[in-house]
């Protein structure tokens, strides 16, 4: 598998990186990512991943636009509000990379559902915001032995993981259970500023390519910690928890050239 001329040209400037290489974007040609919620974290997930040149890219949201979505959700504009999420971003995703499959799945993601719609993939990108939904997809991947991006933004701050099941630390090891109801706002209660959505979503994206290509270090058994008011960071090292329920008894994945 070779690059071709327009793709060549398509990815110049990354390719010119010289972290980068024609074997890192061929191993993203052939990957297939999962973005789980195309709000104001998967707006800017997706766009990136599709921009760089994943090979495919699912999008699952079962949501309708909605006008308060807009300040923080690029991928939907004003004529979108009232359609359904998942295929505005599919078209949208489309245009803006013609060679990128992108996969549509317009439903919320559930107990019953989930097994189902990770299989395959290289990659989840969890943007959901909601804990039970962090969880779900945490415990998921972990099931299926699939690489992981968590995140959270609320207000002027975020919080960004990676997890590779059966070598680091999951989202449970590091938050065993959900804190109490009321503990603290909710993007909903908060608010949220969509730059710093942006920011947040921008570093998940990163953090996928590194996964998919074996290009950088991304964020395992490492937490980062954004407060967008000053922009300090803090990382906080993590490590897998005995007696995990999500992930103590997935077996280390197997040696790999990425």
């Amino acid at each position: 598998m070779s690059l071709t001329i327009p793709e060549l040209e398509r990815y110049s400037r990354q390719l010119l990186m010289t972290e980068w290489s024609g074997e890192a974007q061929e191993r993203l040609r052939g990957s297939r990512a999962l973005v789980v919620g195309v709000g104001a974290l998967g707006s800017p997930v997706a766009t990136y991943l599709a921009a760089a040149g994943v090979g495919q890219l699912g999008i699952v949201d079962g949501d309708r636009v909605e006008l308060s979505n807009l300040h923080r959700q690029p991928l939907h504009l004003t004529p979108d509000v009232g359609q359904p999420k998942a295929e505005v971003a599919a078209a949208r995703l489309s245009l803006l990379n013609p060679e990128v499959l992108v996969e549509v799945y317009p439903v919320e993601l559930t107990d019953q559902n989930a097994e189902a719609v990770i299989f395959g993939a290289d990659v989840v990108v969890d943007c959901t915001d909601s804990l039970d939904s962090r969880y779900l997809v945490n415990d998921a991947c972990c099931g299926q032995g699939v690489a992981l991006v968590e995140a959270g933004v609320v207000a002027f701050e975020g919080l960004v993981l990676s997890v590779r099941p059966g070598d680091s630390a999951c989202y449970r090891c590091v938050f065993p259970s959900a804190p109490s109801t009321g503990s603290g706002p909710s993007c909903r209660e908060a608010g949220v500023l969509g730059a710093m959505a942006g920011i947040v979503g921008s570093i998940q994206a990163l953090e996928a390519l590194k996964l998919l290509t074996g290009v950088g270090e991304p964020l395992i058994d490492r937490m980062v910690q954004i407060d967008g008011r000053d922009m300090t960071q803090l990382v906080v090292h993590t490590s897998r928890r005995d007696g995990c329920p999500a992930c103590a008894q997935v077996p280390a994945p197997a040696e790999s050239d990425t």
